[in-house]
């Protein structure tokens, strides 16, 4: 069964970093949430994590982004830092997208291989397949 969110607020759980890793996270789910993401914007408390996407541009964009691709089990396929004004390539395994200030992943311990968790409304899912 697919995991599908509404748009909203949760905390992303970064796994395997030292004693682990909580940060602030917004949802855009909706058409409109993930083609407004994060423009305009002159910093990003936390993460947003876009879903269903596999690419992201930073075309409007006023600060550097760390960009962050997942595929179905939540787990980081790759992990690219984008000045403004770029176009990114599309993941093929890539299901959802995180997004955050330049330099905020390295800090959090996220890197490719690793593993994250979506926590709503302060209920904890695993947001895999099967899981």
């Amino acid at each position: 069964m697919r995991r599908q969110w509404r748009d909203g607020v949760g905390k992303l759980a970064v796994l395997g970093a030292e004693g682990g890793v909580r940060v602030p996270l917004e949802i855009a789910s909706s058409y409109r949430a993930r083609t407004r993401g994060l423009l305009g914007r002159e910093s990003v408390e936390g993460a947003l994590l876009l879903s269903p996407a596999n690419s992201v541009h930073t075309v409007g964009m006023r600060i550097p982004i760390d960009v962050a691709y997942l595929d179905r089990r939540m787990r980081v396929v790759a992990v690219r830092t984008m000045k403004p004004g770029r176009i990114g390539l599309p993941r093929l395994r890539a299901r959802h997208v995180l997004e955050a200030e330049a330099g905020a992943m390295a800090g959090w311990g996220l890197r490719v291989g690793g593993q994250v968790v979506v926590e709503v409304e302060g209920e904890a899912e695993a947001e895999a397949e099967g899981v």
